[in-house]
């Protein structure tokens, strides 16, 4: 909006600072963080009240999480508010790649918000049928994939090699489709304790948000050699709005969470990541980046494929985070050491844009 006004009012100076994104990405950062904190309380306050038992825990998990009963769930509404506001004051609406990463963020958080609901109404950790999930998420990843791809190519790029592409042709629509449903449940799995999902977000988005900038400009993108995408560098201000909501939100899910995200808040920031990577052209980099949701997701696949086939489980507990704390590890030691794992993986992620 203000991006607009200035524009439209012709004030020189405020135009050009305005217009650069690096200034409107910082500025959204703080918005969001702002808004965060200012109405973190009073949120939380009224998730309590009306969810009463709060989020349900499971019997079968660590013991250790017995005593988080009462804490209320659905906090990811607070991180969608604040992120959706500072993005419409401070961004180009104009970009088809804003649209349809909002809508991602949007629809994937109207799915949690049903299921996080349905948890808390029954009193019970089951939530909507995945069957049912799953074909909506699809359904939303489906429409935004089509947005994203109508002003992209459908070639894959391939990190590390330099000028080496897969033509996926028609087939790209799928696949930019499985790489936003992926990335959301990836960081639904991984949302199992205070402030482990958050950070890792929080990583990946402030990784992304440099790759967006890069991308987005023709002198960047050819000098390192990656894919140049007009209007992508908007997507910068985006990853920085997650970032500030995601801060505001952790300054309350901080041990002892006051309030958990939820499906809400997982499975809405995981799309969010899916759908930049897909316009910024860098799904593979996701995959690195995000290695430790990959690692959570892969953890379940293999402990129900093996489990189903020999009755043996290779984890104490899945996801693997949840393995570590049967070993012994204390929550908060799981959770700063999962955090510096994101860390070196986002720095291997932004290697690739120079090892080509």
């Amino acid at each position: 909006m203000l991006y607009f006004i200035a524009q439209w009012l012709e004030f020189e100076g405020l135009s050009r600072l305005i217009g650069y994104q690096t200034f409107r990405a910082g500025a959204t950062l703080m918005t969001a963080l702002f808004i965060g904190l200012l109405i973190g309380p009073r949120f939380i306050s009224m998730l309590r009240v009306r969810q009463g038992k709060g989020q349900p825990i499971r019997d079968d998990g660590p013991k250790t999480h017995l005593a988080k009963k009462g804490t209320p769930t659905m906090g990811g509404l607070m991180i969608l508010v604040s992120l959706v506001l500072a993005m419409l004051l401070w961004m180009d609406l104009s970009s088809p790649f804003v649209w349809a990463c909002m809508a991602v963020t949007l629809g994937f958080g109207m799915i949690g918000f049903l299921d996080d609901y349905d948890k808390v109404r029954k009193s019970s950790h089951k939530g909507v049928s995945g069957r049912v999930r799953l074909l909506a998420e699809f359904a939303v990843a489906g429409v935004a994939s089509w947005i994203i791809v109508s002003q992209i190519s459908t070639n894959l790029y391939v990190p590390f090699l330099s000028g080496w592409v897969i033509p996926l042709g028609p087939f790209y629509y799928v696949f930019a489709a499985f790489v936003i449903v992926g990335a959301g449940n990836a960081v639904n799995l991984t949302d199992g304790l205070d402030g482990l999902a958050t950070m890792p977000v929080i990583i990946a988005a402030g990784t992304f948000a440099i790759i967006a900038y890069l991308v987005g400009r023709t002198d960047y993108s050819t000098y390192l050699g990656i894919p140049y995408v007009p209007r992508a560098g908007e997507l910068a201000i985006f990853c920085a709005a997650i970032m500030g909501a995601c801060l505001a939100f952790l300054w309350f899910n901080a041990p002892p969470a006051a309030v958990f995200m939820g499906d809400t808040g997982s499975l809405a920031l995981g799309g969010a990541l899916g759908a930049i990577a897909v316009a910024c052209h860098h799904e593979i980099v996701l995959a690195i980046v995000g290695g430790l949701f990959v690692l959570e997701a892969a953890s379940v696949i293999i402990q129900v494929f093996f489990f189903k086939r020999t009755g043996k489980r290779v984890f104490r507990m899945a996801p693997i985070h949840h393995h570590f704390e049967q070993l012994g590890w204390a929550e908060s030691t799981v959770v700063i050491r999962f955090w510096i794992v994101a860390i070196v993986l986002a720095l291997l992620g932004l290697a690739t844009l120079k090892l080509r």
